[in-house]
């Protein structure tokens, strides 16, 4: 399988691309508001972790990293230099496609460790990447824990001196470089907004597992070092792609892989027990500390934390299946569940008239995500197509 190619003296490709952001009349008129959707399905990866991740992968290979995730000025000094990274992940989904897709942009190796609940899927897309792929542990911490301590201190021994690799591990979600990365999104809904659609933002909805993408829209909405603005005390784009405002965010969890949502409830942060939801992509135990300082910043009234039922997450999926043409897991389906549901005008437009709340604009990020497929959705429907009245 062949891989980017490039002159050593250029700067890289981008791990991620900008994705188009598209009005949607299906669900606008479901939401009865104006719903705009963000496809990050369509990264290379399959999902938004393209970002987060390539943003990561890509710093970590940067002598002098670069002032923001979108720019760079220099790549890796020799093609010896290349074969000497080599990056690690431990995951059986999005971000271990992302650490694959990346590494084989990149031309370095990858090594991705992987639960035994992985899908075959999964391990044979991992595999068409050229990573090395190793099977061990009966969940993700297990996997984590048999990467550090087993397959990285082997291979650091396989190394002799001289050749020496430099080893990079790439978590799922909780390093500041993916929430940089993530952010990225916020600079592309600005400018689409304005100079496509021609409108202003009032809310975005995204769903949150450990916090990677949540962060990194928080940042691009909120933090001070979006648009050149570092240092001079202004915030992010909220107020350029709001209309004067910062939009809202409503953040999306199933219930059972509610970690944020129980934090909110608890008023602290709260690692759950385990994860019963079927949504395995949100499937943290404990949001990441800065998912919750991000609340505890803004207030409960600008982070908004709700969840839906793996019944009402799977049905959305199918539903947007049918309705888009487009395949994405359950993990994305909650997000698109609150249009059809009644929950985004719930969280969002309460005290608003029907003239103001079909006014209001919304931009639904569309994640994506590696665990669809027809049958996949086709199994939804059976099961919990009669638990859903809106399905």
């Amino acid at each position: 399988m062949g891989s980017v190619s490039f002159p050593s003296t250029s700067e890289p490709p981008k791990p991620w691309v900008e994705t188009p952001l598209i009005y949607s009349a299906q669900l606008s008129n479901a939401a009865g508001c104006n719903i705009y959707l963000k496809l990050e399905n369509v990264q290379p990866s399959g999902s938004f972790k393209s970002r987060g991740i390539g943003n990561m992968m890509l710093r970590s290979t940067l002598p002098s990293p670069p002032s923001s995730p979108s720019s760079s000025s220099s790549f890796l000094e020799s093609p010896a230099a290349q074969r000497k990274i080599h990056f690690f992940c431990s995951s059986a989904g999005n971000a271990g496609l992302a650490c694959a897709t990346t590494a084989h942009t990149l031309a370095c190796p990858a090594t991705i460790v992987v639960p035994t609940s992985a899908r075959e899927p999964v391990l044979r897309r991992l595999r068409q990447l050229g990573a090395s792929v190793v099977v061990c542990g009966s969940n993700w911490f297990e996997a984590d824990t048999h990467l550090r301590e087993v397959v990285m201190p082997a291979s650091a021994l396989e190394d002799g001196e001289e050749t020496k690799t430099k080893q990079v591990y790439v978590p799922p979600f909780d390093h500041e470089d993916i929430w940089s990365g993530a952010a990225t999104l916020m600079d592309e809904v600005a400018e689409q907004m304005r100079v496509v659609h021609r409108a202003y933002v009032d809310a975005v909805v995204c769903n949150v597992g450990g916090g990677g993408l949540l962060n990194g829209i928080m940042e691009g909405v909120w933090g001070p070092s979006r648009n050149g603005n570092d240092g001079d005390g202004k915030r992010g784009l909220g107020k350029e792609v709001g209309g004067g405002k910062e939009p809202r965010v409503l953040a999306i969890e199933t219930v059972g892989a509610d970690s944020f949502n129980q934090s909110v409830k608890a008023g602290e942060l709260v690692k759950m027990t385990a994860i019963t939801s079927i949504a395995s992509s949100l499937g943290a135990v404990q949001v990441s500390k800065k998912t919750w300082e991000w609340r505890q910043m803004v207030g409960g009234e600008n982070l908004v934390s709700a969840t839906v039922t793996d019944a009402e997450a799977a049905m959305a999926s199918v539903r947007f299946a049918d309705e888009h043409r487009m395949l994405v897991e359950v993990s994305c389906g909650a997000t698109l569940a609150t249009a059809y549901n009644g929950d985004l005008r719930r969280y969002l437009g309460k005290g608003l008239s029907d003239e103001e709340w079909r006014n209001v604009n919304v931009v639904m990020v569309v994640c994506g995500g590696s665990h669809v497929s027809v049958d996949v959705l086709k199994a939804y429907r059976e099961e919990y197509g009669p638990e859903v009245a809106w399905a």
